[in-house]
């Protein structure tokens, strides 16, 4: 009976470890091949690893999206979504999650649950406060806030060990906070417009 309970076992584990993809390196992800149609993608769901919903018009996050376990790169860029669920975080494969040009104004609270991402970019969005939760993303290793309204950077950013650039043109920042920010990140490369003569 013991024998028979560990055999199940063993066969519940391995069927959980067979369903998840492994993660894909930079360039076999960028070669893979990219679903743009949800309703195709939801009719295979294991195998979606890359979804570009760009330019569809969509004004909410399609929660469909969530039943993509294997999904890895993301993509909702020109789009017109104001916010994030938190449950985002189920997707926990996630590589690379692309939002330029949407409408939102913040992110949600348990974005660093994304523990597997490298890439986020959020430029030309509305957002003004980055979550104290950043710090957790440990592999991350680009990211794009371009064009925000950001007035708020948390101290836990000094996490992101990985982080190679870091993109806060178009926003008003002081010299101070500029300062402030690059201390947080020494070894990352960040890209800033010219300090303006202001204060958060």
């Amino acid at each position: 009976m013991k024998r028979l309970i560990v055999y199940s076992l063993f066969f519940l584990i391995s069927g959980f470890a067979q369903a998840q993809t492994p993660l894909l390196d930079s360039v076999s992800l960028a070669l893979y091949n990219e679903y743009t149609n949800l309703k195709e993608a939801l009719e295979q769901p294991k195998q979606v690893i890359k979804l570009s919903l760009r330019k569809q018009g969509l004004k909410e996050f399609p929660e469909e999206v969530l039943k993509l376990k294997n999904l890895q790169y993301l993509d909702l860029s020109k789009n017109k979504i104001e916010s994030l669920p938190d449950s985002i975080v189920q997707l926990t494969q996630l590589q690379v999650l692309i939002l330029n040009k949407n409408n939102l104004v913040a992110l949600p609270n348990t974005i660093g649950e994304l523990s597997n991402l490298k890439i986020f970019k959020a430029g030309q969005n509305k957002i003004a406060r980055i979550p104290y939760s950043f710090g957790l993303l440990q592999n991350l290793e680009y990211l794009d806030f371009w064009d925000n309204e950001l007035d708020y950077f948390p101290e836990s950013l000094s996490q992101l060990k990985q982080l190679e650039v870091m993109d806060l043109r178009n926003i008003l920042i002081s010299q101070e906070n500029q300062n402030m920010i690059q201390a947080l990140l020494p070894n990352t490369k960040i890209y800033f417009s010219p300090p303006c003569q202001c204060a958060w």
